[in-house]
């Protein structure tokens, strides 16, 4: 893992990636997790009242590493729930992601039921690689830049996979947010739990949820993921997302699925 952190900004407005956010498909685009985490920062600075639950982006195009705006704005804020919306623009001013976002007022509600889940256990994970260890370029990547740890019985190879995962901030000189900072692990769900090797076919995700119940409280997180893959090409992975003390919520991304033509 590197200290670098996967975004650099002087102004706190134009973000550039390091290679940190380098994603796997091409040497001048980012993963999409840190951009995610993008969107979180600007939502959550916009609305500091209510606790950000949840964040939808589509992807239009590829987000440049060489530099990008994200702008919002607040649709609703009322006294229970708020929403706004963001779009990131690169340096030509054009629409490269868009993203809405959904908040709400932390309450005492009493002790409630919920259901339990069995959470991966970290004390027993051994360290390992990231899932994907080819690219389809030669530079660092963000699969360089994180650290990971596979629960007994876990590795990397395809199929449903869990595994545990500590991230680089966003900026170096800023500390994350707990929603912040699980973002780039909740758009991992497609590599964690490929259903091939990225030389036998691509699987990008044009679009990610995220969804969390409760803000995560431990530097290293968990994800349990699924891929479904169709002949029609569409594909869907779905994840459980935990922290050390269990379960806080889920990630969803529909995929574009393809064999990789020889």
């Amino acid at each position: 893992m590197t200290d670098t952190a996967f975004l650099t900004s002087s102004d706190g407005e134009w973000f550039v990636g390091n290679d940190a956010a380098r994603g796997p498909w091409s040497a001048n685009h980012c993963h999409a997790g840190p951009v995610a985490g993008v969107f979180a920062r600007a939502f959550e600075s916009l609305i500091t009242d209510k606790t950000l639950v949840r964040l939808s982006a589509v992807f239009i195009r590829p987000v440049p590493i060489a530099g990008f705006r994200v702008n919002a704005s607040i649709t609703r804020n009322g006294r229970t729930v708020a929403t706004a919306t963001a779009d990131l623009k690169d340096a030509a001013g054009i629409v490269c992601a868009t993203a809405d976002s959904l908040h709400m007022a932390v309450r005492d509600a009493g002790v409630l039921p919920s259901a339990a889940v069995a959470s991966p256990d970290f004390n027993e994970a051994v360290h390992g690689v990231f899932p994907i260890a080819e690219s389809h370029h030669q530079l660092p990547t963000f699969g360089d830049a994180v650290e990971i740890a596979y629960p007994p019985g876990e590795t990397a190879a395809p199929g449903p996979t869990t595994l545990w995962m500590r991230t680089p901030p966003l900026l170096a000189d800023e500390q994350p947010s707990p929603f912040q900072r699980l973002c780039p692990l909740a758009d991992c769900g497609n590599a964690i739990s490929r259903n091939a090797e990225l030389t036998e076919a691509s699987f990008v995700n044009p679009e990610i949820t995220i969804a969390c119940f409760r803000a995560p409280q431990s530097d290293w997180l968990a994800s349990r993921a699924i891929s479904f893959w169709e002949p029609t090409g569409i594909g869907l992975a779905s994840a459980a997302l935990f922290d050390e003390m269990g379960m806080i919520g889920t990630a969803l991304q529909t995929l574009i699925v393809e064999p990789v033509r020889r």
